[in-house]
Protein backbone atom coordinates (compact mmCIF):
# COMPACT_ATOMS: atom_id res chain seq x y z
CA UNK A 1 0.00 0.00 0.00
CA UNK A 2 1.46 3.43 -0.88
CA UNK A 3 2.25 5.63 2.09
CA UNK A 4 3.60 9.06 2.94
CA UNK A 5 7.21 8.51 4.01
CA UNK A 6 8.41 12.10 4.54
CA UNK A 7 6.87 15.51 5.20
CA UNK A 8 9.14 18.52 4.91
CA UNK A 9 8.65 22.23 5.59
CA UNK A 10 10.88 25.04 4.33
CA UNK A 11 9.91 28.11 6.39
CA UNK A 12 12.49 30.37 4.67
CA UNK A 13 12.82 29.93 0.94
CA UNK A 14 16.10 28.20 -0.02
CA UNK A 15 17.20 27.70 3.60
CA UNK A 16 17.40 24.43 5.58
CA UNK A 17 14.40 22.16 5.79
CA UNK A 18 12.45 20.90 8.80
CA UNK A 19 11.41 17.23 8.76
CA UNK A 20 8.01 16.65 10.34
CA UNK A 21 6.10 13.66 11.64
CA UNK A 22 2.83 15.37 10.73
CA UNK A 23 1.75 18.56 9.00
CA UNK A 24 -1.41 20.44 8.13
CA UNK A 25 -2.11 20.63 4.42
CA UNK A 26 -3.61 23.90 3.14
CA UNK A 27 -4.27 25.53 -0.22
CA UNK A 28 -0.93 27.37 0.27
CA UNK A 29 1.01 24.16 0.98
CA UNK A 30 2.12 22.50 4.19
CA UNK A 31 1.90 24.20 7.59
CA UNK A 32 3.33 23.33 11.01
CA UNK A 33 1.92 25.14 14.03
CA UNK A 34 1.50 28.70 12.65
CA UNK A 35 4.33 28.49 10.12
CA UNK A 36 3.65 27.94 6.41
CA UNK A 37 6.01 26.55 3.83
CA UNK A 38 8.12 29.31 2.22
CA UNK A 39 6.39 31.99 4.29
CA UNK A 40 9.68 33.94 4.52
CA UNK A 41 12.19 34.86 1.84
CA UNK A 42 15.53 36.65 1.59
CA UNK A 43 15.78 39.49 -0.94
CA UNK A 44 18.61 41.73 -2.15
CA UNK A 45 18.65 45.51 -1.96
CA UNK A 46 16.46 45.70 -5.08
CA UNK A 47 13.86 43.31 -3.64
CA UNK A 48 14.92 40.41 -5.88
CA UNK A 49 14.71 37.00 -4.21
CA UNK A 50 17.88 35.13 -3.29
CA UNK A 51 18.23 31.37 -3.48
CA UNK A 52 20.83 28.62 -3.38
CA UNK A 53 21.20 29.03 -7.13
CA UNK A 54 23.41 32.05 -6.44
CA UNK A 55 24.05 31.70 -2.68
CA UNK A 56 24.71 28.05 -1.86
CA UNK A 57 25.48 28.97 1.78
CA UNK A 58 21.75 29.45 2.33
CA UNK A 59 21.68 25.68 2.88
CA UNK A 60 23.47 26.31 6.20
CA UNK A 61 20.78 28.67 7.54
CA UNK A 62 18.70 26.53 9.88
CA UNK A 63 15.22 27.58 11.06
CA UNK A 64 13.54 25.92 14.05
CA UNK A 65 9.86 26.46 14.80
CA UNK A 66 9.13 27.24 18.45
CA UNK A 67 5.84 27.95 20.21
CA UNK A 68 5.72 31.66 19.38
CA UNK A 69 8.79 32.31 17.24
CA UNK A 70 11.20 30.89 14.72
CA UNK A 71 14.82 30.51 15.80
CA UNK A 72 17.28 30.91 12.92
CA UNK A 73 20.88 29.71 13.22
CA UNK A 74 23.97 29.63 11.01
CA UNK A 75 27.66 28.75 11.57
CA UNK A 76 29.52 31.47 13.43
CA UNK A 77 26.38 33.53 14.08
CA UNK A 78 24.39 34.19 17.24
CA UNK A 79 20.83 32.84 16.87
CA UNK A 80 18.20 35.16 15.42
CA UNK A 81 14.64 35.11 16.76
CA UNK A 82 11.92 35.84 14.19
CA UNK A 83 8.36 36.34 15.52
CA UNK A 84 5.73 34.09 13.97
CA UNK A 85 2.70 36.04 15.25
CA UNK A 86 0.97 38.15 12.57
CA UNK A 87 2.80 41.46 12.06
CA UNK A 88 1.32 44.65 13.48
CA UNK A 89 -0.92 46.58 11.06
CA UNK A 90 1.65 49.33 10.42
CA UNK A 91 4.59 46.98 9.78
CA UNK A 92 6.59 48.35 6.80
CA UNK A 93 6.31 46.52 3.50
CA UNK A 94 8.62 46.11 0.52
CA UNK A 95 7.99 45.41 -3.15
CA UNK A 96 9.68 42.06 -3.76
CA UNK A 97 10.17 40.06 -6.93
CA UNK A 98 10.12 36.30 -7.27
CA UNK A 99 10.46 35.12 -10.86
CA UNK A 100 7.77 37.00 -12.85
CA UNK A 101 5.79 38.16 -9.82
CA UNK A 102 6.27 41.43 -7.94
CA UNK A 103 4.21 41.68 -4.76
CA UNK A 104 4.19 43.46 -1.43
CA UNK A 105 5.78 41.67 1.55
CA UNK A 106 6.34 42.54 5.21
CA UNK A 107 9.87 43.68 6.04
CA UNK A 108 11.22 41.75 9.05
CA UNK A 109 13.33 44.67 10.27
CA UNK A 110 16.90 45.89 10.47
CA UNK A 111 18.12 43.30 12.97
CA UNK A 112 17.09 40.43 10.70
CA UNK A 113 18.52 42.28 7.69
CA UNK A 114 21.88 42.70 9.41
CA UNK A 115 21.94 39.03 10.44
CA UNK A 116 21.23 37.70 6.95
CA UNK A 117 23.56 40.24 5.32
CA UNK A 118 26.44 39.15 7.55
CA UNK A 119 25.65 35.46 7.12
CA UNK A 120 25.52 35.63 3.32
CA UNK A 121 28.12 38.33 2.83
CA UNK A 122 25.86 40.56 0.77
CA UNK A 123 23.28 43.26 1.60
CA UNK A 124 19.89 41.60 1.94
CA UNK A 125 16.70 41.60 3.98
CA UNK A 126 14.29 39.02 5.33
CA UNK A 127 10.65 39.45 4.26
CA UNK A 128 7.42 37.71 5.20
CA UNK A 129 4.53 36.97 2.87
CA UNK A 130 1.66 39.38 3.36
CA UNK A 131 -1.94 38.08 3.45
CA UNK A 132 -2.83 41.14 1.36
CA UNK A 133 -0.67 39.83 -1.49
CA UNK A 134 -1.97 37.38 -4.08
CA UNK A 135 0.35 35.07 -5.97
CA UNK A 136 -1.10 32.33 -8.14
CA UNK A 137 0.35 29.21 -9.73
CA UNK A 138 0.29 29.07 -13.52
CA UNK A 139 -3.25 28.35 -14.73
CA UNK A 140 -1.76 26.56 -17.73
CA UNK A 141 -1.10 23.61 -15.40
CA UNK A 142 -3.97 23.96 -12.90
CA UNK A 143 -6.84 23.59 -15.39
CA UNK A 144 -7.57 27.32 -15.10
CA UNK A 145 -8.01 26.96 -11.35
CA UNK A 146 -6.88 29.80 -9.04
CA UNK A 147 -4.23 28.16 -6.85
CA UNK A 148 -2.47 30.43 -4.34
CA UNK A 149 1.12 29.96 -3.32
CA UNK A 150 3.54 31.86 -1.10
CA UNK A 151 7.26 32.14 -1.92
CA UNK A 152 7.62 28.72 -3.57
CA UNK A 153 9.08 28.67 -7.06
CA UNK A 154 5.60 28.28 -8.49
CA UNK A 155 3.33 25.73 -6.79
CA UNK A 156 2.26 25.02 -3.20
CA UNK A 157 3.89 21.58 -2.90
CA UNK A 158 6.44 19.31 -4.54
CA UNK A 159 6.04 15.53 -4.41
CA UNK A 160 8.63 12.85 -5.20
CA UNK A 161 8.50 9.09 -4.74
CA UNK A 162 11.22 7.24 -2.86
CA UNK A 163 11.33 4.82 -5.79
CA UNK A 164 12.40 7.62 -8.12
CA UNK A 165 15.35 8.55 -5.90
CA UNK A 166 16.27 4.89 -5.48
CA UNK A 167 16.34 4.51 -9.26
CA UNK A 168 18.62 7.54 -9.66
CA UNK A 169 20.92 6.30 -6.90
CA UNK A 170 21.25 2.89 -8.57
CA UNK A 171 22.44 4.67 -11.70
CA UNK A 172 24.88 6.81 -9.72
CA UNK A 173 26.29 3.82 -7.83
CA UNK A 174 26.70 1.88 -11.08
CA UNK A 175 29.08 4.62 -12.21
CA UNK A 176 31.02 4.53 -8.95
CA UNK A 177 29.43 7.73 -7.69
CA UNK A 178 27.84 8.57 -4.34
CA UNK A 179 24.16 8.00 -3.65
CA UNK A 180 22.26 11.19 -2.84
CA UNK A 181 19.77 11.96 -0.05
CA UNK A 182 16.27 13.15 -0.89
CA UNK A 183 16.95 16.63 0.53
CA UNK A 184 18.98 17.46 -2.60
CA UNK A 185 15.62 17.77 -4.41
CA UNK A 186 13.77 19.65 -1.63
CA UNK A 187 10.32 18.01 -1.82
CA UNK A 188 7.49 18.67 0.62
CA UNK A 189 6.03 15.19 0.32
CA UNK A 190 7.74 11.87 -0.32
CA UNK A 191 5.68 8.78 -1.00
CA UNK A 192 6.78 5.16 -0.81
CA UNK A 193 5.38 1.86 -2.02
CA UNK A 194 5.18 2.89 -5.69
CA UNK A 195 7.39 2.23 -8.67
CA UNK A 196 10.06 4.67 -9.78
CA UNK A 197 8.50 7.72 -11.46
CA UNK A 198 4.97 6.41 -11.01
CA UNK A 199 4.15 9.92 -9.78
CA UNK A 200 4.53 11.09 -13.39
CA UNK A 201 1.33 9.23 -14.20
CA UNK A 202 -0.74 10.00 -11.09
CA UNK A 203 -3.73 12.33 -11.41
CA UNK A 204 -4.71 12.59 -7.74
CA UNK A 205 -3.73 11.27 -4.33
CA UNK A 206 -6.25 10.76 -1.54
CA UNK A 207 -4.83 11.12 1.98
CA UNK A 208 -7.63 11.02 4.54
CA UNK A 209 -10.08 13.73 3.49
CA UNK A 210 -7.37 15.57 1.54
CA UNK A 211 -7.26 15.21 -2.22
CA UNK A 212 -4.02 16.29 -3.87
CA UNK A 213 -3.68 16.84 -7.61
CA UNK A 214 -0.34 16.36 -9.34
CA UNK A 215 -0.22 19.05 -12.01
CA UNK A 216 3.23 19.80 -13.46
CA UNK A 217 6.52 17.93 -13.70
CA UNK A 218 9.22 19.81 -11.81
CA UNK A 219 12.04 21.06 -14.03
CA UNK A 220 15.34 20.92 -12.20
CA UNK A 221 17.84 23.74 -11.68
CA UNK A 222 21.42 23.41 -10.33
CA UNK A 223 20.27 23.20 -6.68
CA UNK A 224 20.40 19.36 -6.58
CA UNK A 225 24.15 19.71 -7.07
CA UNK A 226 24.47 21.45 -3.67
CA UNK A 227 25.18 19.34 -0.59
CA UNK A 228 22.54 20.54 1.87
CA UNK A 229 24.72 19.59 4.85
CA UNK A 230 27.77 21.61 3.77
CA UNK A 231 26.47 24.26 1.38
CA UNK A 232 29.06 23.18 -1.18
CA UNK A 233 28.68 22.00 -4.77
CA UNK A 234 29.00 18.36 -5.76
CA UNK A 235 28.43 15.71 -6.76
CA UNK A 236 26.01 16.88 -9.48
CA UNK A 237 23.31 14.36 -10.57
CA UNK A 238 22.02 16.41 -13.51
CA UNK A 239 24.28 14.74 -16.08
CA UNK A 240 22.80 11.35 -15.15
CA UNK A 241 19.25 12.70 -15.09
CA UNK A 242 19.83 14.20 -18.53
CA UNK A 243 20.21 10.70 -19.98
CA UNK A 244 16.68 9.62 -19.11
CA UNK A 245 14.63 12.46 -17.59
CA UNK A 246 14.39 14.97 -20.45
CA UNK A 247 10.73 15.96 -20.75
CA UNK A 248 9.39 17.12 -24.14
CA UNK A 249 6.31 18.58 -22.42
CA UNK A 250 8.61 21.19 -20.86
CA UNK A 251 10.82 21.99 -23.84
CA UNK A 252 13.20 19.14 -23.00
CA UNK A 253 13.83 20.33 -19.44
CA UNK A 254 15.16 17.76 -16.97
CA UNK A 255 12.32 16.83 -14.61
CA UNK A 256 12.29 15.06 -11.26
CA UNK A 257 9.21 15.18 -9.02
CA UNK A 258 5.78 16.68 -9.64
CA UNK A 259 4.33 19.99 -8.49
CA UNK A 260 1.16 19.42 -6.51
CA UNK A 261 -1.94 21.37 -5.44
CA UNK A 262 -4.75 20.75 -2.97
CA UNK A 263 -8.21 20.07 -4.37
CA UNK A 264 -10.07 19.18 -1.17
CA UNK A 265 -9.43 18.86 2.54
CA UNK A 266 -7.94 22.19 3.60
CA UNK A 267 -6.80 21.75 7.21
CA UNK A 268 -6.40 17.96 7.03
CA UNK A 269 -3.51 16.52 9.04
CA UNK A 270 -1.05 14.44 7.02
CA UNK A 271 1.38 12.15 8.83
CA UNK A 272 4.36 9.95 8.08
CA UNK A 273 3.23 6.37 7.54
CA UNK A 274 -0.24 7.41 6.40
CA UNK A 275 -1.75 5.18 3.73
CA UNK A 276 -2.75 6.94 0.53
CA UNK A 277 -4.73 6.04 -2.58
CA UNK A 278 -3.47 6.94 -6.04
CA UNK A 279 -5.64 7.57 -9.09
CA UNK A 280 -3.71 7.26 -12.33
CA UNK A 281 -4.18 9.78 -15.13
CA UNK A 282 -4.88 7.16 -17.78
Amino acid sequence: MPTISNLTLYPIKSCRDIDLREATVTAFGLKHQQVHDRQWMVVDSAGQFLSQRSHAAMALIVPTVQSDAMLVQAPGMAPLTVPTAPPAPLTPTLAVTIWDDTISAYDCGDQAAAWFSQTLGTPCRLVRFSPAALRLASKKWTNDRDVPTLFSDGYPMLLISQGSLDDLNRKLLAQGRTALPMNRFRPNLVIDGVDAFEEDFVATIQAGSACLQLVKPCSRCPVPSIDQATGKYGPDPLDILMTYRVNPRLNDAITFGVNTILLEGDGEILYVGQEIALELAF
